[in-house]
């Protein structure tokens, strides 16, 4: 059996990792760019509503190297070095569950590519139109591997940690302008960090945090060290003991870098409830539920969910006693929308998750795995609630696409309104969430003006630290 030795220069533009940044250098469009925009302040809500959580404060509050001086910015502060502000920055991103999220690959770009990005537009003057190019190529990177990695990874793997590394790698050896084999390299590096079990969601711990800082951390080192010159393995991918074969059983190599007019950022989701995207689609379906029938708060004797097998898998809880459990409760999500109706943060808060006299519905909740949904999964995430009512009724609602989905969109307005009620829920003053959002609604301008905004440096606003003090 011969050794297969490839030449690194030779294997940048003949791996399976180059065919991926290959595809990814062509241009991005006015539009895609100004999706992007709303990508990164939907990340910047994300991260402002984790502050009130222990998560955020115990990441605040740590100290590396203690007596450090606190001089880099971070979105939740003030932040002792580089890998601090990332870890504030990517850590608490995904605690409140409202990360967007790409449903095909199971994973959330968001959390893991802005983070990495906003680490280079605070340390250098980078173009806008070049930190947002480069957020739709990781975008693109990281969820062209997570769709390829097949089911049986996300049993054992979070798909945005793991395919993360790769994402953030590609984002930042696009913004660093780096050649072709370097962000080979840059890649190949990230890839062989590549890491995030799921035991995390099997225990009452902080560490699924860790899974978006650590993701975002590896790939922006690993651009950063291939533009200093240090190599990586080309055939991370596809190489016989690469990622594809340690980790990926079933997986289909054929969909990194296949053929695709559009950039996969266009088909990534907005979430508009705090839970596991798997709880959405039936959140939805009360929520038209209680529309149609007029009645706040819905009040119903037995209610049957049918969806897809990982919901029930995932999201199968009864009786959640803290907010994450009830934020993967299909049956705290079906119950707390017939009695709040559209489900914010604070409806997941101490005061909601203990009001016994409506938690009592959670236990009129049956699950179940319908056929019909299920043959639809991942493609579609969707599902169907009927609810026998107080008064003897029966009603029934299904929906094959969550709300946010491109099937579903939300609106950029709508996206901003989620923005400005994460940063408030989290506490930000009302002049910082002005200022953020004033940027992003000069970025989403159509008119002749946008083109300077492009090359102007990235906002400001959009990089500075949310909170004065922590």
């Amino acid at each position: 059996m011969t050794t297969e030795r490839a030449d690194p220069h030779a294997a940048a533009g003949g791996s399976l990792t180059g065919a991926l940044l290959s595809r990814g250098r062509r241009p991005v469009s006015a539009a895609t760019r100004r999706r992007a925009v709303l990508h990164w302040l939907d990340w910047i809500g994300c991260v402002a509503a984790a502050a009130r959580s222990p998560v955020a404060r115990v990441l605040c509050g740590w100290e590396m190297r203690p007596g450090a001086p606190r001089a880099v910015p971070a979105l939740l502060g003030m932040a002792q070095d580089d890998f601090h502000a990332l870890l504030m920055d990517a850590g608490p991103a995904n605690v409140e569950e409202m990360d967007d999220l790409h449903r095909e690959a199971i994973l959330h770009p968001g959390p893991v590519v802005m983070p990495a990005l906003a680490s280079l537009a605070r340390n250098r003057r980078l173009e806008t139109g070049r930190v947002l190019d480069a957020a739709v190529r990781g975008y693109d990177a990281m969820i062209r591997i997570g769709r390829a990695v097949g089911p049986r990874h996300y049993f054992y793997w979070h798909n945005t940690a793991t395919a993360g590394a790769f994402g953030a790698a590609a984002a930042c050896a696009d913004v660093l302008g780096l050649t072709l084999e370097q962000s080979v390299w840059a890649l190949g590096n990230a890839g062989t960090q590549s890491a995030g079990l799921w035991q995390v969601r099997l225990e009452p711990v902080m560490s699924k945090q860790l899974h978006t800082a650590h993701a975002a951390w590896a790939g922006l080192t690993a651009a950063s060290l291939a533009a200093a010159g240090f190599s990586g393995p080309a055939r991370i991918l596809e190489g016989e003991r690469g990622f594809f074969a340690a980790m990926c059983e079933g997986a289909d190599l054929s969909r990194v870098a296949g053929a695709q007019a559009d950039w996969l950022i266009e088909q990534t989701s907005f979430k508009p409830w705090p839970a596991c995207r798997h709880t959405h689609a039936a959140i939805d379906c009360v929520l038209a539920l209680r529309e149609q029938l007029g009645e706040v708060p819905l009040r119903f004797r037995d209610c049957t969910v049918e969806t897809f097998g990982d919901a029930l898998a995932i999201c199968s809880n009864a009786d959640p006693r803290t907010r994450t459990e009830a934020k993967f409760s299909l049956e705290y999500g079906v119950a707390a929308a017939a009695r709040f109706g559209p489900l914010r943060p604070e409806h997941f808060d101490t005061d909601a998750l203990g009001q016994d006299e409506w938690r009592a519905g959670l236990r009129r909740v049956t699950l179940r795995r319908a056929p019909d949904i299920d043959a639809l999964y991942p493609s579609h995430y969707g599902a169907r609630v009927t609810m026998v009512l107080a008064d003897g009724r029966s009603m029934t609602h299904h929906v094959q696409d969550s709300l946010g989905d491109p099937e579903r969109p939300l609106s950029p307005p709508a996206v901003i309104d989620k923005a400005i009620h994460l940063m408030r829920y989290g506490g930000v003053a009302d002049a910082r969430i002005d200022e953020a959002v004033g940027a992003v609604e000069a970025l989403l301008r159509d008119d002749a003006d946008a083109a300077a905004l492009m090359q102007a440096p990235f906002p400001a606003a959009l990089l500075a630290p949310l909170f004065e003090k922590r």
